[in-house]
């Protein structure tokens, strides 16, 4: 893949498929990233891309105006997009991510990547066939703290790491069945919506898993709700994730080693802190170290200049979030929803 070049366009052109919620917050983090220029919006109605780009958000605004696509395609054909960004409901993903790869376009698509490993798959081969730059939206592994975790284990700060354990969940019971959360149709459930976070943080620092064993809870859609699952990783290291759309969890994560832990500030994927905790004397004895590394602008910032550096550099993907990690950890999911029993309509 050659570089991105920058004589005529100094500025990388963004586009946006989908115009909800998760949207808005990468629109919104552009505008930190002064090379960084949002120039259209897609959406399957041209009214509703246009009342996204009209939304209000004060210095976060656009700087010049932005054009409204009413399809996908037209956003893809843009000649001044860039990079497409993916922000639709999960099952979505795979055949937006097609339709900009083959017009050659960068993609940064967000998670879960795809309904299944098999997606994956075909999404990752369609980039490598074209030479395009496509990469997962695990922004969580760009913000300064989980830059400087992963430093930290990887020197050998707490000695030889052993475990790692993170929880993220939210109480959906207010939601309607027909929520994205919720709806089997829309790929909803805990894991595949929130359990991707603790599974990354786990894979992130400890490397490669071998093994899985989850259970869930399902809920009156039939998607999961409550999900629990323990990791087995190539360097003999175990780590535990929870999911859970039932309740409110402190979003806590820690890191042990021979010589010590890390407790990540919650919520750990959007971590501004660290508390080092060296040694192996009893928990109450033993002296912290706080690592304050707080994310400039919004926690999306780290992500999007990561993708300008990946492509200035002209690498077809970022070796932070490989691609073949990202297929990895899909087929980990499928692997776990195979054991609770949930599959979606269509696989």
């Amino acid at each position: 893949m050659q570089a991105l070049t920058t004589s005529a366009r100094p500025r990388i052109g963004w586009g946006l498929i989908g115009a909800g919620r998760i949207s808005d917050q990468l629109a919104r983090a552009l505008a930190h990233v002064p090379e960084a220029r949002l120039v259209a919006v897609g959406s399957r109605d041209a009214a509703k891309a246009q009342a996204f780009i009209d939304l209000p958000r004060g210095d976060e605004a656009p700087a010049r105006p932005v054009r409204a696509h009413g399809s996908y395609r037209a956003l893809v054909e843009d000649p001044e997009v860039d990079v497409v960004y993916i922000g639709t409901p999960h099952p979505d993903h795979v055949d937006s991510m097609k339709l900009a790869l083959a017009a050659g376009k960068a993609v940064l698509c967000e998670k879960p990547f795809t309904l299944n490993r098999r997606e994956a798959e075909a999404a990752v081969a369609l980039a490598r066939r074209h030479d395009v730059f496509l990469m997962e939206a695990m922004w969580m592994r760009y913000v300064p703290a989980m830059v400087e975790l992963k430093r930290l284990v990887a020197q050998g700060a707490i000695g030889e790491p052993v475990s790692v354990s993170a929880d993220f969940g939210f109480a959906a019971a207010g939601l309607p069945a027909s929520h994205r959360v919720l709806a089997p149709e829309l790929a909803g459930g805990a894991l595949l919506d929130i359990g991707i976070y603790p599974l990354n943080f786990a894979a992130f620092l400890l490397g490669d898993i071998v093994g899985v064993q989850a259970d869930a809870q399902l809920g009156p859609t039939g998607v999961d709700v409550h999900t629990v699952f323990n990791l087995r990783h190539a360097g003999g290291q175990r780590s535990q994730g929870m999911c859970s759309l039932r309740a409110t969890t402190g979003c806590h994560a820690t890191v042990l080693g021979t010589d010590g832990r890390i407790d990540v500030s919650p919520p750990f994927y959007a971590a501004q802190q660290l508390k080092l905790a060296r040694g192996t004397r009893p928990w109450e004895e033993t002296p912290v170290e706080i690592i304050d590394r707080p994310w400039r602008g919004t926690r999306y910032v780290a992500q999007v200049e990561e993708v300008h550096r990946c492509l200035r550099a002209g690498l077809a993907e970022s070796p932070v979030m490989p691609l073949d990690e990202t297929v990895a950890l899909v087929g980990w999911m499928d692997a776990m929803r195979a054991q609770f029993g949930l599959r979606y309509p269509g696989e």
